[in-house]
């Protein structure tokens, strides 16, 4: 099944040394796709890549001519190696520099404006020509977006937060619903039942997610769609076909 036919689609860029190294483990991607997916806009694709201009660019390039919204986390902060804002502004061939309205909003964080606001933290509001500032109500330094990308910070609190005001700016479509189950019954017993089931059903994604509590097997059966009804009849089917079974084997559902 096509996943949201007909939705927005998107990507998102993750930039940093510090996630390639395994310093920092990534949190954003999660978040970002559970939000999109509530708004109907399908998250397809996920990079990440390092602090390299070159390969910065490239890849926006890329994604950008590929998905209607491109989301990236991570360098635009105060120190040398936060370059994504200028790789942006080189990816869209427009200058970048110091913007009034970054300024004034980056000097109401800071006590002595005149004194803290040196000229590493007004690295922070060199904005690229024609982009629209994200706001950031947790330490202030806005993100932007330019064309189809959006650009925010990479710690998660001010990712989330940036996302949250960024999101009513933009047309989603129609959200997925799902329907979780977990069962405790190897993934080769049940696989044929799905796959029976799936023709059935063509226009509901379903999933099986295999793991092992306590030494017994089992999976987490999930099933998606945009129309509840049909979401319903596929959801009792799969009843019908496990729940005895589960049942027995103490197997839970959970509804999202």
């Amino acid at each position: 099944m096509a996943e949201g036919a007909g939705n927005p689609t998107a990507a998102m860029l993750v930039i940093g040394d510090e996630i390639l190294s395994g310093r920092t483990r990534d949190a954003n991607l999660a978040h970002l796709a559970a939000a999109l997916a509530a708004e109907g806009i399908d998250l397809r694709e996920a990079r990440f890549v390092a602090d390299v201009e070159a390969e910065i660019v490239a890849a926006l390039d890329a994604l950008r001519a590929r998905y209607t919204h491109v989301f990236t986390s991570g360098g635009i902060g105060p120190t040398h190696d936060d370059i994504t804002a200028d790789a942006v502004a080189r990816a869209f061939g427009v200058p970048i520099d110091v913007r009034e309205d970054a300024r004034a909003i980056l000097a109401s964080y800071y006590p002595d404006p005149a004194h803290d606001l040196n000229p590493a933290r007004l690295r922070m509001a060199r904005i690229p020509e024609g982009a629209v500032l994200i706001d950031n109500p947790v330490s202030k330094a806005p993100g932007f977006s330019i064309g189809n990308v959006h650009v925010m910070a990479g710690v998660p609190a001010i990712f989330e937060a940036m996302l949250a005001g960024l999101l009513p700016r933009l047309t989603g479509g129609r959200p997925l619903l799902s329907e979780i189950l977990h069962v405790e019954r190897p993934e080769g017993e049940v696989a044929g039942p799905l796959r029976a089931l799936a023709a059935r059903h063509p226009s509901v994604a379903i999933g099986s997610y295999p793991f092992n509590r306590g030494g017994v097997p089992g999976c987490t059966l999930v099933l998606r769609a945009q129309e509840p009804d049909l979401l319903a009849a596929a959801w009792r089917e799969l009843g019908a076909m496990l729940a005895p079974g589960a049942a027995e084997c103490g197997a839970d559902s959970d509804r999202s």
